[in-house]
């Protein structure tokens, strides 16, 4: 049971790192998931505006602690292997 939760924190782990690492002018822009593709002010948001807001609120709240976070999985997984 508690290899099972430690699998599933540790595959969380991985998508958040993967959200985190995704850059905005390298790839969002080529795909059209970039800020500047906004219509306007009075627009109501998209599921796709949001994404990408969550996407850029995952890079900017996120990067010191998943630097601890991974951190102590790596040390985790060094020790208990």
């Amino acid at each position: 049971m508690a290899s099972l939760v430690i699998q599933i924190i540790i595959i969380t782990l991985l998508f958040i790192n993967s959200v985190a690492i995704l850059h905005e002018d390298r790839f969002l822009a080529r795909i059209g998931w970039s800020k500047r593709n906004n219509n306007g002010y009075n627009t109501e948001p998209t599921i796709k505006s949001k994404i990408v807001d969550l996407i850029s609120a995952t890079r900017t709240l996120l990067r010191i602690p998943l630097i601890v976070i991974n951190s102590i999985v790596i040390l985790y997984l060094l020790i208990l292997g």
